[in-house]
């Protein structure tokens, strides 16, 4: 972050412990609103954050449309600048909320529209090549398609699997525990073929590890017998998806996306998948209502009156 006056520095310190403690955020949602409100305060270094009225802040938030936080750029995309609003408006709120100002500024404050895109989804198709072409002559191929499994069947996020502890398997009842963003504990159910593809792992590649005892909790490990990086599940994944043939930008959340879409497209409850992807917000689990065209064509084909294969019920 970048170097503030002292009465900035002393709101923006109690600042994240606030983000912290009060509302959970994860460590790199507290590093970017706290990069963005570094640059608040640069630009009104002279001036106390209970000073700044809505027109100064208003200010601010175009300068950046235009010529980027730095000064030196052609400005910031939509969506950092959405995020540069919410920054802005979460501190404010704060202040408000703690009686460190009178009246809060940032209140009527317009965020730029931001359309959100489609996420890639891979088919059952996809996923099954990409186990194939998983190498098990080597020690960590049994890992890695317990990794692959894993993602696809119970919809977990990057961080939350590289996390998943042994203690966090329930196998008997048929779920595993998950850890999600603010520290907060979800319960997902786990298929038989990333249950069975996990207990395969375990009795071959890792239990044969010499294994780090800070990491002998944490379930799957990279050789050295530590803890996988994010990094390296990206890494797994794409190299797996160049084997297999897969032309899509693909990532590990690509089957966190897949995961979601497949339930959806058959029939699932939006509220049971909007529970099992950690979702705060049903808005969020909605954009994967979207269907693929070539279901949504089969559909109107099979049901529509006016389709050439459409048969009436009895």
């Amino acid at each position: 972050m970048r170097k503030v006056s002292d009465f900035w520095q002393k709101e923006l310190n109690d600042f994240r412990y606030y983000l912290k403690l009060e509302r959970g955020f994860s460590p790199n949602t507290i590093n970017s609103y706290l990069s963005d409100l570094s640059y608040l305060a640069d630009t009104y270094s002279e001036r106390k954050p209970a000073e700044l009225t809505f027109f100064d802040l208003e200010s601010f938030i175009q300068k950046s449309h235009f010529e980027g936080l730095s000064g030196k750029t052609d400005g910031i995309t939509a969506r950092s600048q959405a995020r540069l609003v919410s920054s802005v408006r979460t501190f404010y709120k704060y202040l408000h909320l703690n009686n460190l100002v009178q009246l809060n500024p940032s209140e009527l404050l317009e965020a730029p529209r931001i359309g959100r895109a489609l996420p890639e989804v891979l088919s059952i198709e996809e996923i099954d090549t990409m186990q194939t072409v998983i190498d098990f002559s080597k020690p960590e191929g049994h890992r890695n398609k317990a990794i692959i499994e894993t993602l696809y069947s119970c919809g977990l996020r990057v961080s939350e699997l590289v996390n998943l502890q042994l203690s966090d398997l329930f196998f008997e009842e048929g779920y595993i525990r998950v850890t999600g963003k603010g520290s907060k504990q979800r319960l997902v159910p786990i298929g038989d073929y990333a249950r069975e593809a996990i207990v395969l792992y375990k009795d071959t590649f890792r239990r044969h590890l010499n294994i780090n005892p800070k990491h002998e909790h944490i379930l799957f490990l990279n050789r050295r017998g530590s803890k996988l990086s994010r990094e390296m599940i990206f890494t797994i994944v794409k190299q797996l998806a160049s084997v297999a043939g897969i032309k899509k930008t693909i990532s590990p959340h690509t089957f966190r996306h897949s995961f979601a879409t497949h339930l959806i497209e058959g029939g699932a409850d939006l509220r049971v998948v909007q529970d099992m992807l950690g979702h705060e917000s049903i808005l969020t689990t909605e954009i994967y209502t979207h269907i693929n065209r070539d279901f949504l064509r089969q559909t109107v084909t099979d049901y529509h009156p006016r389709s050439s294969h459409y048969k009436p019920r009895n």
